[in-house]
């Protein structure tokens, strides 16, 4: 199943209503969000039909309960590290790791992502994210762009904390949710494509720590509530940080992170502050 956050063209609903897709058309669901639609066992009545031509598509989940992003491509990890001279650390293999993200800054496909302000080296990030739905188990998957000022990023972590202020003001999810009967997370192509040029291209296969791991660990000694958003991490090559030629983005590109089998996220990168 094809699920979304979708508004009506012309009536500019911040968060949307939650729809089931089918071919060309949009049918709404009788539920607040996707949160509850999931809490609920997948189940609600159906309301009106829409033409997707005649929708605006909106971020699947605009107000996460937590944001945790992981490192789960062994590639990305070692070409982000042989940048400066590491290598891989053996604990990267013992555990999955992650960071947690800002729930506040969540943009939807065709949403405007500000320029972050003091950066001048803004990357994008091309992943794959699980979203909760009841008891903990996995709703769906979305594309997911964990946009990063890698500057801002490079500093603050070089006193021992972080990513923060280099990551959190701004994540996009997208277009749709696509549930476990049609898409399980265990392979897809990935691409990223600047203004149109491919950058970036890679598989869901290639994870290291697979989604099992990943959503035990997020578990550990807590509570996963629906709508929750556990990114993959970067597939191996999906930043400009690890090809190293400095191409970073600037106002006005436009960038699509595309993953068989869900779609294509684009985003418009806006002006510097």
């Amino acid at each position: 199943m094809r699920l979304c956050m979708f508004s009506p063209k012309g009536h500019d609903l911040e968060r949307g209503w939650p729809g089931r897709i089918e071919g060309d058309r949009v049918i709404q669901l009788a539920a607040q969000t996707l949160q509850s639609f999931f809490t609920g066992g997948g189940q609600a009545r159906e309301h009106a039909e829409y033409p997707l031509a005649d929708v605006d598509l909106r971020p699947p989940v605009l107000h996460p309960p937590a944001v945790r992003d992981f490192m789960a491509f062994e590639q990305h990890v070692a070409n982000a590290r042989k940048l400066t001279g590491r290598e891989v650390p053996e604990e990267w293999y013992e555990i999955p790791v992650f960071y947690f993200s800002n729930p506040a800054r969540i943009f939807g496909p065709e949403d405007e992502v500000p320029y972050p302000e003091g950066s001048e080296a803004l990357d994008y990030e091309l992943e794959v994210a699980a979203v909760i739905g009841a008891e903990g188990r996995v709703g769906g998957f979305t594309v997911m762009n964990d946009w990063s000022a890698r500057d801002l990023q490079a500093q603050e972590m070089r006193v021992g904390l972080g990513p923060a202020k280099g990551k959190d003001f701004a994540t996009s999810l997208g277009p749709v949710v696509v549930t476990p009967d049609e898409l399980d997370g265990s392979e897809g192509e990935m691409v990223a494509r600047v203004n149109g040029e491919e950058r970036s291209r890679g598989n869901l296969r290639d994870m290291y720590h697979r989604w099992d791991a990943i959503l035990a660990q997020s578990a550990r000694n807590t509570v996963l509530r629906p709508g929750d958003v556990i990114g993959s991490g970067t597939v191996g090559t999906g930043c400009i940080l690890e090809h190293g030629d400095r191409r970073w983005l600037q106002p006005g590109d436009l960038v699509e992170l595309e993953v068989e089998g869900i779609g294509v996220l684009r985003n418009r990168v806006g002006p510097k502050p």
